[in-house]
């Protein structure tokens, strides 16, 4: 029965019965973690045999003959430019392969366009107040970058099939409007793929300000879950149609592909842009890890590669995120308390409460012994204005404790759901 059709006394008298119950759960002391998406060991075994690759001497030159152990080429061996230019599907020119994470990548960007300027413009920190749009809910660590360096955030909601491009379209007539970050595909954390008629009107922006940048993170951009995945549109293809090219700046890594703390990330860019980063490469770093890089190529090979390797993880992780959408199923859609996406691909399942109770699911499962997200993460500052979205992670237990950490999870959401509405 729907919990806004119970009666009053309906509803206090179910709520004494499920504090029963959430006292009983308290009791067993346990310990549950689904705050942050990563990979189990299980997903981190199906890489470990990359580690054996470059062993000797011999093994460690690149189809140049360069020798990777070497200082040198600044913006990646040609084999993993390839590699990476596939993924993104642009020219292998248009391609710089970094370090582990595309997130130190993105944090970079920011701060070249903060402190030396883009397009030939002044640095965003000489420009007085600068802005960001920032789609919601949506990744907590875009939201730490662009407030560490003190740049106001605009939250724009996000729709069906992606972020309300009207909005978007409104809010960049105003030139210290800089940029907005984007997960487009499989989106973080509601798994939202970007439909193809907001690829386009994306890259249709014509924003006032000449160095305008959309930070593309396309962290999922392989991340499949199913045998019929969403297509998401190659931006820069489409941004010729406009020559809205130098707007974008697209980023990926092998995180969740290979290893989480040791894999390989990526841009891809414009030839413009391309040029301005590796400018301010030269003096950053010499090279970044080219025996990884060589690693990473000679085990996955090509494109192909990595999409049998991701079936693996699929077959792992799948069973995971069913589990979860099969509890929620079960438990919570009967009583209209909650909404959700199901997802094809990515690493969350987005949740909203009703009657802004997100935070104390939050404190009820923590008194219950399972750690989620924080509450509130999913937005600018930490701040969900309707108090509303809870990311759950779903990859990292394992499926005993899945089982339970759901169990736990449903039960506050009905106490917090009865709470308030009465």
């Amino acid at each position: 029965m729907l919990y806004n059709e119970m009666s009053r006394d309906e509803l206090v008298s179910l709520k004494n019965q499920l504090e029963k119950e959430y006292e009983e759960v308290k009791s067993l002391g346990l310990s549950l973690d689904m705050s942050r998406g990563k990979p189990g060991a299980d997903q981190l075994d199906l890489s470990v045999d990359m580690l054996d690759i470059v062993a000797t001497a011999n093994d460690c030159k690149d189809e140049n003959g360069f020798d990777c152990r070497n200082y040198g080429v600044l913006d990646g061996i040609p084999e993993c430019k390839k590699l990476f230019a596939q993924l993104f599907e642009v020219d292998p020119k248009n391609v710089i392969v970094g370090g582990s994470s595309s997130l130190n990548l993105m944090y970079d960007y920011i701060n070249q366009c903060m402190y030396l300027g883009v397009a030939g413009c002044e640095p965003w920190s000489k420009q007085g107040k600068v802005k960001f749009i920032c789609n919601v809910p949506g990744y907590d660590r875009h939201f730490a970058i662009t407030e560490f360096f003190g740049i106001e955030m605009i939250s724009v909601e996000m729709k069906s099939d992606g972020p309300d491009v009207e909005k978007i379209a409104e809010l960049i007539k105003d030139p210290t409007v800089k940029g907005m970050f984007c997960v487009p595909k499989y989106s973080n954390p509601n798994g939202i793929t970007y439909s193809d008629s907001v690829v386009r009107a994306l890259a249709a922006l014509k924003p006032a300000a000449p160095d305008f940048r959309v930070i593309w993170d396309n962290a999922y951009i392989i991340h499949e879950l199913t045998d019929n995945p969403d297509v998401l549109l190659n931006i820069f293809e489409v941004c010729k149609e406009f020559g809205t090219e130098d707007y974008f700046v697209e980023f990926t890594s092998t995180s969740k592909i290979s290893f989480p703390g040791a894999g390989v990330s990526a841009i891809a860019a414009s030839d413009a842009n391309i040029a301005d980063i590796k400018k301010r490469l030269g003096f950053q770093t010499i090279s970044y890890d080219k025996l990884k890089q060589l690693s990473h190529v000679r085990y996955f090979r090509n494109v192909d590669g990595i999409r049998e390797h991701m079936k693996k993880h699929a077959a792992i992780i799948a069973p995971k995120f069913q589990i979860v959408l099969d509890m929620l199923a079960n438990e919570i859609k009967p009583l209209g308390i909650g909404k959700w996406v199901e997802a094809k691909g990515g690493y969350f399942i987005s949740y909203d409460t009703i009657g802004s109770s997100a935070k104390r699911i939050g404190e009820l499962c923590k008194g219950a012994g399972l750690v989620l997200t924080t509450v509130g993460a999913t937005y600018p500052y930490g701040i969900d204005p309707e108090d509303k979205n809870i990311r759950i992670a779903p990859t990292f237990p394992s499926v005993e404790d899945l089982k339970k950490a759901m169990e736990v999870f449903c039960l506050c959401a009905k106490i917090a759901a009865i709470e308030a509405l009465i």
